[in-house]
């Protein structure tokens, strides 16, 4: 059985729908912490790196010396090891900044489910697609741009990896665990929390399609 372990950097993160598609096309799925308190998990025996999303920015320096570094470090050796690493919002980012990238913070942050701008045919259907996120990246000159929003680069492949800025892990039961996590946030951001889980619900059946077909595409790259 092949394995996939995925990093994920908050007690209320899962890998949702996306895990659900790895576990759908026989994959073992292990779930590893990466934070300041955490141990860097080891790569033996994994064929596939998913890195979830973070509350940080990966260009926060205080946040790289506690634990990000170790993190790079971990997908530096998933290259050696050409362990191919599908990245998720904070994920991408990261592969953003390993291939040699820059992550800045964005004019605009996205919240809520919008379409995207497919410029690839690679297939990657164009959504709408869950945003939580307030940074973007520019992209190393060597890298495959998949699909664009008027604010951001939303999916791109840089050799194996692949990056989403978008969260196609989502559904209305890990939301719900966002939004409770962190509720003065929602507040502060002004976010209609029951209309935005209501959507949530709604758009969860199309969107397991969405990112079971995400997984088949970076499956497929990588075969």
């Amino acid at each position: 059985m092949k394995r996939a372990l995925v990093l994920r950097h908050h007690d209320e993160d899962r890998p949702g729908l996306i895990g659900d598609a790895f576990e759908a096309r026989g994959f073992e799925l292990r779930v590893a912490m990466m934070n300041a308190h955490s141990e860097t998990p080891t790569l033996e025996g994994v064929d596939v790196l998913v890195i979830l999303g973070s509350k940080c920015a990966v260009y926060d320096r205080e946040v790289e010396a506690a634990w990000f570094g170790r993190e790079l470090a971990l997908m530096a050796d998933a290259a050696e090891r050409a362990i191919p690493i599908l990245g998720i919002c904070f994920g991408a980012q990261a592969l953003c900044r390993l291939h040699g990238g820059d992550v800045s913070r964005a004019d605009d942050g996205e919240i809520g489910w919008f379409d995207v701008d497919v410029v690839s045919p690679v297939g990657l259907p164009s959504g709408p697609w869950f945003e939580f996120h307030f940074d973007a990246c520019s992209l190393p000159s060597h890298a495959e741009v998949w699909a664009t929003s008027p604010r951001a680069v939303q999916a791109f492949a840089l050799g194996r990896d692949v990056g989403v800025q978008f969260h196609p892990e989502i559904d209305e039961i890990q939301l719900a665990g966002w939004l409770a996590a962190d509720p003065e946030e929602s507040r502060d951001l002004g976010l209609d929390a029951g209309a935005l889980l209501a959507q949530t619900a709604r758009e969860t059946p199309a969107s397991r399609l969405r990112a079971a077909a995400l997984v088949d595409i970076f499956l497929a790259r990588n075969e």
